[in-house]
């Protein structure tokens, strides 16, 4: 790809010297006879780097470039100065200039020059990339389940992973949205590039505009330094906007701006900066409602519902309980070093039974307080929270699942359900059981067992 360099130079000669040595070196060069000119200039989304002269009438050389470092600190800046300025270009690499370059120079200096310059600027650009991963990054988590709910969830997901179309995830509060929304970006081309995740209703809103976009130093009191925002940080990759219905009206014009044209300024600039990312938004509220109430705009809402997914809630997916109580515990207790093996049917049925309005994060939160009451080896239906065992959700007896426990026992039930998700999970890893135990989460030791105990026959082809 050519790589585009900004010349700024009073002197015409001088300034075509340069740029027939860049032009002959394969770059695009942009010139300009003064830094007031070329401010505009800063605006080109495809420049790399500037080359300025210090010694220049009206905006002086060193305005420019504490201009260019306000506007464009994603640019290197080389100076290119006289001899007797040396200190001065010395001053202005102190100040952020990445080189200096002295005159008279040779075509190769110039050209070695750029080149070592461009190095940083990409080395910048991977190092913001690499940032906004490491903070974003989680380990890999399987969405656990194998109700028809979660079979039909996983299709959607592969549906539409695959490609760059914008998702709306809905469904209530605590459902997993986040981890459905991680699943897409995992599965899709642009599982290496940035993940990066902002919740909208988790910042105040005279805040979130400089969180989205960014800004630049002086664009505010406190503005000490430039920033990059969550959009330059998901740059290539995915940004998921989580509780999106909380953004305000002023906000959401300008995100849809960010939707329609790929493009945005941070706050206090003028300089036009584009994005290409994947848009994942989550809400548990009603957004048809609230545009009819005039709170949530409708030309947004049509660029983030290109494609919609809905996460049933947990009592939809009752037979998933015992599955995910299992896998958080299997996770909490080697975080918080308790050697509990199991819970006891007793304890599975009341977990079972309960309505879970938090969903699935409320599950995690019991198995968590239960493993802080456990004293045993076992968690008993006493070390569950007391509104889980009063049964504060609805029992909800017409369920399917439910009947089928109390028709065949818990343990027959459990032992159902449990043959089949190794089963899967064999299937899936083609009966390797090393990388079987891993999906499931367990020891390779301890599926060994269960293979025993439910009669899997696994030789490399899994039989039902």
């Amino acid at each position: 790809m050519q790589r585009t360099v900004l010349i700024v130079d009073d002197e015409r000669n001088m300034l075509m010297v340069m740029e027939m040595a860049l032009e002959e070196a394969g770059y695009r060069v942009l010139t300009s006879e003064s830094g007031e000119d070329a401010v505009a200039m800063l605006r080109d989304p495809d420049l790399a780097v500037v080359l300025s002269d210090l010694n220049m009438p009206g905006m002086s050389g060193e305005e420019f470039i504490a201009r260019c470092q306000r506007e464009r600190p994603d640019v290197p800046v080389i100076v290119v100065t006289a001899f007797g300025s040396i200190r001065s270009a010395i001053q202005c690499i102190q100040a952020g200039a990445s080189d200096y370059v002295t005159k008279p120079f040779e075509p190769e200096e110039l050209q070695f020059a750029v080149q070592s310059s461009l190095r940083l600027h990409d080395l910048m650009q991977e190092n913001r990339q690499l940032q906004a991963a490491v903070t974003g990054a989680a380990p890999r988590r399987r969405l656990v389940g194998n109700s028809q709910a979660m079979l039909a969830l996983r299709d959607e997901i592969n549906r539409v992973a695959p490609y760059k179309t914008n998702v709306l995830i809905t469904g209530e509060s605590g459902t997993g949205k986040e981890a459905v929304a991680r699943s897409i970006h995992e599965d899709g081309p642009r599982a290496e590039r940035p993940w990066v995740a902002i919740n909208c209703s988790a910042i105040p809103r005279n805040l979130m505009e400089s969180e989205l976009f960014g800004y630049v130093r002086g664009a505010f009191t406190g503005a000490v330094q430039n920033r990059i925002g969550r959009l330059e940080q998901a740059n290539g990759g995915t940004l998921f906007l989580d509780e999106v219905g909380d953004l305000d009206l002023t906000l959401q014009a300008k995100l849809l701006r960010v939707l329609q044209e790929r493009e945005f300024s941070p706050v206090g600039s003028d300089v036009v900066r584009r994005v290409d990312l994947r848009v994942i938004a989550a809400t548990h509220r009603d957004l048809d409602a609230m545009v009819s109430e005039g709170r949530f705009r409708e030309d947004l809402l049509y660029r983030l519902d290109v494609y919609k997914i809905h996460v049933p809630p947990l009592r939809d997916r009752r037979e998933d309980i015992p599955l995910l109580a299992n896998s958080f515990l299997q996770t909490l207790r080697a975080e918080m070093d308790k050697p509990v093996e199991r819970f006891t049917d007793e304890a599975l049925a009341s977990l079972y039974a309960y309505d879970w309005p938090g969903n699935v994060r409320e599950l995690r939160n019991a198995v968590e307080r239960s493993l802080l009451s456990c004293n045993g080896m076992l968690i008993e239906r006493d070390d569950l929270p007391d509104k889980v065992n009063r049964g504060d959700g609805e029992l909800m007896r017409d369920d399917s699942e439910l009947a089928q426990v109390i028709e065949n026992g818990l343990d027959n039930w459990l032992a159902v359900v449990e043959r089949d998700l190794i089963v899967e999970a064999l299937k899936e890893t083609g009966g390797v059981q090393v990388q079987a135990a891993r999906l499931l989460g367990i020891s390779e030791r301890s599926l060994w067992h269960r293979v025993k105990k439910l009669d899997i026959r696994v030789d490399r082809r899994v039989r039902d």
